[in-house]
């Protein structure tokens, strides 16, 4: 796993598109999303996209969108 994260995060994001949720409020209080290779994705602050970002594997993705898709994200 540990090859898969160093993968991850030497991935350059410069020309990475990144996506709002559809359900993104006026406020525009939300994060983005950006696809990276093997069905893993970053994730940043849509107000400050500068501020450190997160990256998560394929299997990591799946396992926190089952988690607030079943109620256990506070």
């Amino acid at each position: 796993m540990n090859h898969l994260r160093a993968e991850l995060y030497a991935y350059d994001l410069t020309e990475a598109i990144w996506r709002k949720a559809s359900a993104s409020g006026a406020e525009h209080d939300c994060v983005e999303i950006a696809q990276l290779p093997a069905g893993a994705k970053a994730v940043r602050d849509s107000k400050d996209p500068d501020r450190g970002l997160l990256r998560f594997t394929a299997s990591e993705w799946a396992a926190f969108r089952a988690g607030v898709l079943g109620g256990h994200a506070e």
